[in-house]
C-alpha cells in the first residue's frame, strides 16, 4: 500500500479545475492524510491552462513531490503539457470525448467523463466523475467524498447532493470496467487525526484577528486578495471593518490613519502595490506610526506573472522608501508562522513605532496544507510605550514631547484625545513636540533617536538549522522553500553528501551573527531563493556576514516553485565536480 502519492488534475480555466483539486484535498485531509496542494493558474477569470497537484502523505511535508502518480486530464493540453512530469507506470485519466494520447511511459485510461456527468444531470459534474475514477485506484471508499459535497451543494437541495454521488459512482464504475491490477494504488490507512486545511493567507489573516486587529484597509491584488475575502466575512464578527479602498495609496494611508487613532490595522498586497506604498511607508516612519503591511509576493516586474510564484521583492523591502528610516521585516515559512508572525508583526510595530513587513510569497500565500491545530496562546498583545490613561500636567499650556528624545530611541506615545497629550503630527522634520524644525541640529538629534529604535535588537528565531550541524556544506533558504530543502537534505544524505539546512525566518534587522554561527566552520553555501539576481546572498554581502565558505546561488524564476529533486540535483552536480 502507498504511504505517498502525488495526484495532479489539469484544464482550461473555469473548467472546475479548482473546485475538482480542492474536493480531492479536503476529503482526504479529513481522513487524517497530510495534504499539500498547489495550483497553477492563469490571470485570466476564464481560459489558459491550469492545474492542481495534491501530496497526499502519512507524514507531513511542505513542498509538491517531484513527480505524478495519476493525472486527471480534462483536455490534450493537459497532457501535452504535464505527462512529462507523470512517473513510470503512473497513470493519465482522460475525457474520452477529446480522444486522448499519452507518451508511451504512462498508462492511459480514457473515460468518458463528460458523457457520463451529462448522463447524471450535467457535464459540470465531471470533476466529480473523474474523483469517483480515483476513488476506485485509490482504494477509497466513495464515501470519503460525502461530507465536502453536502457542504457544498445541501443549500441547493438533497437532490443535487445525489446526483453529485451518482456521477461519483459513475466513475468509479467505469475505471473499474478497464483498471488492470497493477493500475491500483491502495493508500494505506491514516491516523484520521482532525486538522486544519488552509493557505497561508488564511492563517495571516486568522493571525492578525487573533492579534487585535480591527481594521484592514486595502485593493484587491492578486496573490493578496485572499486575506481580505477571508477578513470581509470575520472582521465584523469582532466587531472590526475592512475597508476596500481605491488604490494602495489610499489603503496605506489608511492605515496609518488608524493606527495613529489608535486601532490596530493592517494593511495587504504584492508587489506593484508595494511599490504604491513606499511613500506612506516613510510617512509612517517619519511620524513613528505602528504600521503592518503584508507583502505577498509574485512575478514581476510590473504586471509580470501575477498568478506564479517568485521571491523578488525584499530589496524592495528593505530599501525601497526614499529617506531612511527604522523599519522590521518577517518572512515565514508555514501556515503556523503565517499565524505566529501577524501576532509578533503587530507587537514589534508599535513596541518600536515603525512599519513592519510581513513577507510571504505566492506559493506560500496560496498553496492549502494540512496545518496543526493553531493556539490562541501563541499570540499576546504588547502595546510598547503607549499610554492609556491621562497624562498629568503642571502647566495646561504645555504639549506633551510625542518624539522625545529618548536613549533607546523610543518616544512615549499617545491615543488622539488623551489629556494632557496634545501635540503636532507632520511628515516634514519636527521637533520634540512634532512642531516643523529643519534646523541641521534637530535633524541630526531626530534622525539618530529613529535610528537608535533597532539598534542591537535580536529578534528571537530569525534562523532555524536542520540537518546534519556538522555537514560542510549548508543550503540557505527562505520563505517558502522550506519544505523543498528540507526534502533536498534528505536526498543528498542518501546520495551520501551530507548538509544542513539554514533558514531565514526574519530578515530585518538582518541576522547576521545568527548566520555566522550557523555558518561556522562550512565550506559550501547554496543560497536558494525565486529570483534572477541572488537578493539574498546580495544581502550577505551588504551586511557583511562572514563566511569562510565560499557563496553559490541556486536561482529559479520561471513562475513555479522549487522541486526538491532540482535543488538536490544542482547542489550534487557542483559537489560532485569538486569532489573529482
Amino acid at each position: 500500500m502507498l504511504t505517498e502519492l502525488s495526484w495532479k488534475v489539469g484544464g482550461q480555466q473555469g473548467e472546475g479545475v479548482e473546485s475538482t483539486g480542492e474536493t480531492f484535498a479536503v476529503a482526504l485531509n479529513r481522513q487524517g492524510y497530510y495534504i499539500y496542494s498547489f495550483r497553477h493558474f492563469s490571470s485570466r477569470i476564464k481560459g489558459g491552462h491550469s492545474n492542481d497537484k495534491v501530496r497526499v502523505s502519512l507524514i507531513p511535508h511542505r513542498a509538491i513531490a517531484s513527480y505524478t502518480d495519476i493525472l486527471l486530464a480534462f483536455d490534450q493540453e493537459t497532457i501535452d503539457l504535464n505527462a512529462s512530469d507523470v512517473r513510470e507506470g503512473g497513470i493519465v485519466i482522460a475525457d474520452a470525448k477529446f480522444k486522448p494520447t499519452a507518451p508511451q511511459h504512462v498508462q492511459l485510461v480514457s473515460i468518458p467523463l463528460t458523457q457520463l456527468a451529462e448522463e447524471n444531470g450535467s457535464a459540470i459534474m465531471k470533476n466529480m466523475v473523474s474523483l469517483g475514477a480515483s476513488c476506485y485506484l485509490l482504494g477509497l471508499s466513495l464515501d470519503v467524498f460525502r461530507s465536502v459535497i453536502e457542504e457544498k451543494f445541501s443549500r441547493k437541495g438533497a437532490a443535487v447532493v445525489e446526483q453529485n454521488m451518482r456521477a461519483l459512482q459513475s466513475g468509479y464504475d467505469a475505471i473499474k470496467e478497464q483498471a488492470t491490477p497493477d493500475m491500483l494504488m491502495p493508500l494505506a490507512p491514516a491516523d484520521g487525526v482532525p486538522r486544519l486545511f488552509m493557505m497561508g493567507n488564511d492563517a495571516l489573516g486568522l493571525g492578525a484577528l487573533a492579534a487585535g486587529a480591527r481594521v484592514m484597509a486595502a485593493y484587491p491584488i492578486t496573490p493578496a486578495s485572499d486575506v481580505m475575502e477571508y477578513l470581509i466575512k470575520k472582521m465584523p464578527k469582532v466587531g472590526g471593518a475592512v475597508v476596500q479602498t481605491e488604490d494602495e495609496i489610499a489603503a496605506m494611508t489608511m492605515t496609518i490613519g488608524a493606527n495613529y487613532g489608535g486601532a490596530r490595522a493592517f494593511t495587504c498586497t504584492s508587489g506593484p502595490g508595494l511599490a504604491l506604498m513606499m511613500e506612506a511607508i516613510g510617512l509612517s516612519g517619519m511620524t513613528e506610526t505602528p504600521t503592518v503591511i503584508i507583502d505577498t509576493q509574485r512575478g514581476g516586474p510590473s504586471t509580470g506573472l501575477p498568478t506564479k510564484q517568485e521571491q523578488s521583492d525584499f530589496l524592495a523591502a528593505l530599501f525601497g522608501t526614499h529617506g531612511e528610516i527604522p523599519k522590521i521585516v518577517l518572512t515565514p515559512a508555514t501556515p503556523e508562522e503565517c499565524f505566529q508572525a501577524m501576532g509578533e508583526a503587530f507587537n514589534l510595530a508599535e513596541q518600536y513605532q515603525c512599519p513592519v513587513i510581513v513577507m510571504t510569497d505566492l506559493q506560500l500565500s496560496l498553496s492549502k496544507q494540512t496545518t496543526e491545530p493553531l493556539k490562541l496562546s501563541d499570540i499576546s498583545i504588547q502595546r510598547g510605550s503607549t499610554l492609556m490613561n491621562d497624562i498629568p500636567s503642571e502647566n495646561i499650556h504645555d504639549q506633551f514631547k510625542r518624539y522625545e528624545l529618548t536613549a533607546n530611541g523610543v518616544s512615549p506615545r499617545v491615543l488622539p484625545g488623551t489629556k494632557g497629550g496634545l501635540h503636532h503630527v507632520t511628515g516634514v522634520e519636527h521637533s520634540e513636540i512634532g512642531r516643523p524644525n529643519e534646523t541641521s541640529l534637530n535633524r541630526q538629534k531626530m534622525m539618530e533617536k529613529r535610528m537608535r529604535k533597532l539598534q542591537g535588537v535580536e529578534l528571537n528565531h530569525s534562523v532555524s538549522c536542520h540537518g546534519n550541524p556538522n555537514a560542510k556544506t549548508v543550503l540557505l533558504g527562505i520563505g517558502s522553500n522550506f519544505g523543498a530543502l528540507e526534502e533536498a537534505v534528505e536526498i543528498l544524505e542518501k546520495q551520501g553528501i551530507s548538509s544542513t539546512h539554514v533558514h531565514i525566518h526574519k530578515l530585518l534587522p538582518f541576522p547576521v551573527q545568527a548566520l555566522q554561527e550557523a555558518f561556522a566552520h562550512k565550506e559550501e553555501i547554496f543560497v536558494v531563493e525565486n529570483n534572477a539576481t541572488g537578493q539574498i546572498r546580495h544581502l550577505l554581502g551588504f551586511f557583511n556576514v562572514s563566511t569562510n565558505g565560499a557563496l553559490h546561488s541556486i536561482l529559479k524564476f520561471d513562475g513555479s516553485p522549487f522541486l526538491p529533486k532540482e535543488i538536490a540535483e544542482e547542489v550534487a552536480r557542483k559537489v560532485s565536480v569538486w569532489q573529482a
